[in-house]
C-alpha cells in the first residue's frame, strides 16, 4: 500500500500540474475570443463568467486523457531516471503489477472524463448556446459600449453617452428602429432620453427599458409629418419571458436521446462520447512502455513521441466522427477500429517490453 499510494501520487500530482498549464492556456485563449466579442459590444461583459464554466467540462473531457497520459510519462520517467523503478522490480514489483497500480487512477480520471463526455459537456454546450441566443435574439442594453452606435438587429440601433459609476443607468440614450403599424404601415421610430434603465416583470419575466425625461418621434416614410411625444416616464417593452431555443444539433442532445436517435451524426456522436473513457485506459497502456528511459536520455527523451502518438489518436477519432456523421463511414464499424488498432500497439509494446525481462 505505501508503493501504490506512492506512486498513485506521483502520477495524479503530475496530471494535476500538466493539466493545470493546458487549462490555463486553453482558457485564456477562449476567454480573451470572448473579451473582444464583449468589447465590441456584442455580448456583455457580465456573462464571460458565465460562458467560461460552461465551457469546462468540453475542455476537461479533452484535457484529462492528454494530461493523465503525460503524467504516466513525466513521473514514471522521473522514477526510472533516479533507478527507483529499477529497485522495485529487484524488490519483487513487476511491470505487470506497476499497470496494475496505474489502472486506480486511470479509472478514477475514466469516470470524470465520462461524466464530463455523457453529461456535462453536452448541458453546458447547449446552455452556452440558449444563452448567446439570447444575446443576439434581445436588444440587451447592457452590451452597450458608451459613445457608439451599434446594431442589435431587426433594424434597430442604440447610442448611449455613458453610464453612472454603478452601470446601473444610462444616460443620453438615443433608439432608432424600424416598426409596422397596424396596418402594415413601416414606420421609423425614434427615441431620445435622458436617462435609461433595464428591468424585469418579476411576474411575467417581460424585460422592459425605462426611459426618463424625452421625446418619442413616429415618421412614415415620404410624409413630411411626424408624430411627436414627450414623455416623463416611458417604458419599452424589450422581450418576453425568457424562452429556451431549440438546438437540434447532436452535440446538444443528451446522451440518452442519442441511445434513441438512428441519424448518422447522432450515432457518431454517441461513439465519440462512450470513446473518451476508453481512450483513458488504452492511453495508460502506452504509457508505461514509453516512460520507460535510461539515465543517459533523460525524462523527457520520449515525450515529443508520445505526444506525436497522442495527436494522431485524437485527429483519427476527429476523422472518424465526421465521416460517420456524413455517411461516408460505415456507422456499424465506426471509431471501434482505431480504439482496437491503439490498443494493439499498446499491448504489443508491453509485450516487447516483458520479452526483455522485465516483467516478474
Amino acid at each position: 500500500m505505501i508503493i501504490f499510494r506512492y506512486l498513485t501520487r506521483e502520477i495524479l500530482q503530475t496530471m494535476a500540474a500538466v493539466a493545470g498549464v493546458l487549462l490555463l492556456v486553453i482558457m485564456g485563449s477562449r476567454f480573451i475570443r470572448y473579451f473582444s466579442t464583449a468589447a465590441e459590444g456584442d455580448i456583455p461583459v457580465s456573462i464571460l463568467g458565465t460562458l467560461m464554466l460552461l465551457h469546462l467540462p468540453g475542455f476537461l473531457e479533452l484535457i484529462l486523457p492528454l494530461a493523465f497520459f503525460l503524467g504516466i510519462l513525466l513521473a514514471y520517467g522521473q522514477l526510472y531516471l533516479n533507478s527507483e523503478i529499477t529497485v522495485l522490480v529487484a524488490c519483487g514489483t513487476s511491470p505487470n503489477r506497476l499497470l496494475e497500480v496505474s489502472l486506480v487512477p486511470a479509472t478514477l480520471v475514466a469516470i470524470l472524463v465520462g461524466t464530463c463526455s455523457l453529461w456535462l459537456t453536452p448541458a453546458g454546450a447547449l446552455d452556452k448556446e440558449v444563452l448567446l441566443e439570447e444575446q443576439r435574439s434581445q436588444l440587451d442594453f447592457s452590451a452597450l459600449a458608451p459613445g457608439r452606435f451599434q446594431d442589435f438587429g431587426g433594424g434597430r440601433t442604440a447610442y448611449t453617452e455613458g453610464f453612472n459609476d454603478d452601470g446601473t443607468r444610462m444616460q443620453e440614450v438615443f433608439i432608432s428602429e424600424r416598426q409596422s403599424r397596424t396596418d402594415g404601415t413601416p414606420e421609423s421610430v425614434v427615441t431620445r432620453a435622458e436617462t435609461g434603465y433595464q428591468t424585469v416583470d418579476p411576474e411575467t419575466g417581460s424585460r422592459f427599458l425605462v426611459l426618463a425625461d424625452g421625446e418619442r418621434y413616429s415618421v412614415d416614410p415620404g410624409r413630411a409629418q411626424a408624430e411627436r411625444l414627450v414623455f416623463g416616464t416611458y417604458a419599452v417593452r424589450l422581450s418576453g419571458a425568457a424562452e429556451r431555443p431549440e438546438l437540434e444539433a447532436p452535440e446538444y442532445a443528451t446522451t440518452a436521446a442519442l441511445f434513441a436517435d438512428e441519424a448518422l451524426p447522432a450515432r457518431a456522436q454517441l461513439q465519440w462520447r462512450l470513446g473518451l473513457p476508453l481512450m483513458v485506459f488504452i492511453l495508460t497502456l502506452l504509457a508505461m512502455p514509453l516512460s520507460r528511459v535510461n539515465p543517459r536520455q533523460g525524462r523527457f527523451a520520449k515525450l515529443l513521441p508520445a505526444i506525436f502518438l497522442y495527436v494522431a489518436y485524437l485527429s483519427l477519432l476527429l476523422a472518424a466522427l465526421d465521416a460517420i456523421g456524413r455517411g461516408s463511414w460505415p456507422v456499424a464499424i465506426g471509431m471501434w477500429p482505431i480504439h482496437g488498432g491503439f490498443l494493439a500497439i499498446g499491448l504489443a509494446m508491453l509485450a516487447r517490453d516483458q520479452r526483455r525481462g522485465m516483467s516478474g
